[in-house]
């Protein structure tokens, strides 16, 4: 090829605002080839075809593309009408990724606020963990596999069936000596008046009515949100292995007080007993 009508590596550098380095480098990647290379002395010619390839390689580095995404896009990419399609389509990949990061920080905002109200109410808290003996009581059971929020639908359950015999705040026996995300083994309940034991079988179809046994346990009041349970659990089981008891499944949270049926009210103020009974 006649190098006479083509551009040194110098002029073509100063055409398209990429250093000779930079241009030397893109030929040994294979991403931006010279027209001609001089066999005697090995310099590098460009024609003017290659100044449009070497501005979209220049600015799609300047957006950080990496170099085989760039190879791969101008591979695809023939006429400029698909370069800014494709273009277009990574704008709104970007615009989505932008939305992502901004609910994270969001919801990272959230829980560094949380983290922070939680230690505070765990240092003024008066609560402190007590031991005391729990009486045998009747009850009403909807046994559940799940994730623990689910709990709200045996609730209901045995409101809808057995409202007029309900006898108490509702509680939770936990069946697993671990927390579990989406499998937890538990029972929501209701304790019920002494008359429930009476109650005809039908109306109770699926909901075990039995008496849950009393005993002596360690009981520790929390108060705050459900997800900061775990700060409660911390100091009860702390003091329960202080005292080498040996705990006696399943253990119950009783919400003595939380969010009703309608309105959630202000989860700061909820107040919830875990028991764990003591093995004998």
């Amino acid at each position: 090829m006649e190098t006479g009508k083509l551009f040194s590596i110098g002029e073509f550098s100063k055409i398209t605002g990429l250093t000779v380095k930079t241009l030397r480098f893109y030929h040994e990647q294979g991403l931006l080839d010279p027209s001609c290379v001089d066999d005697q002395t090995g310099y590098r010619y460009y024609d003017a075809a290659k100044i449009e390839p070497a501005r979209v390689i220049a600015l799609l580095r300047e957006l950080e593309f990496p170099l085989p995404e760039i190879a791969e896009i101008l591979r695809q990419c023939r006429a400029e009408a698909d370069l800014f399609a494709y273009l277009q389509r990574h704008q709104q990949t970007l615009a989505a990724k932008v939305e992502h990061y901004r609910q994270m920080e969001a919801r990272l905002e959230q829980l560094i606020r949380q983290h922070q109200q939680a230690r505070v109410t765990m240092k003024n808290s008066t609560f402190e963990v007590e031991e005391k003996v729990v009486d045998a009581l009747w009850m009403a059971g909807v046994r559940m596999q799940g994730r623990y929020r689910d709990c709200g639908q045996g609730f209901s359950q045995i409101g809808r069936r057995l409202g007029r015999y309900i006898g108490g705040p509702c509680f939770l026996l936990h069946y697993d000596d671990e927390y579990k995300e989406a499998d937890a083994n538990f029972e929501a309940c209701f304790p019920l008046r002494p008359e429930a034991k009476n109650i005809d079988a039908k109306k109770t179809a699926g909901i075990s009515i039995r008496q849950l046994p009393g005993g002596k346990c360690v009981c520790l009041l929390h108060k705050g949100p459900y997800e900061e349970l775990g700060r409660s659990y911390e100091k009860i089981l702390k003091y329960m292995k202080s005292k080498a008891y040996n705990i006696e499944m399943p253990t119950r949270e009783v919400y003595l007080k939380g969010p009703g049926m309608i309105f959630k009210g202000n989860p700061r103020k909820y107040l919830t007993e875990i028991q764990i009974l003591i093995k004998a």
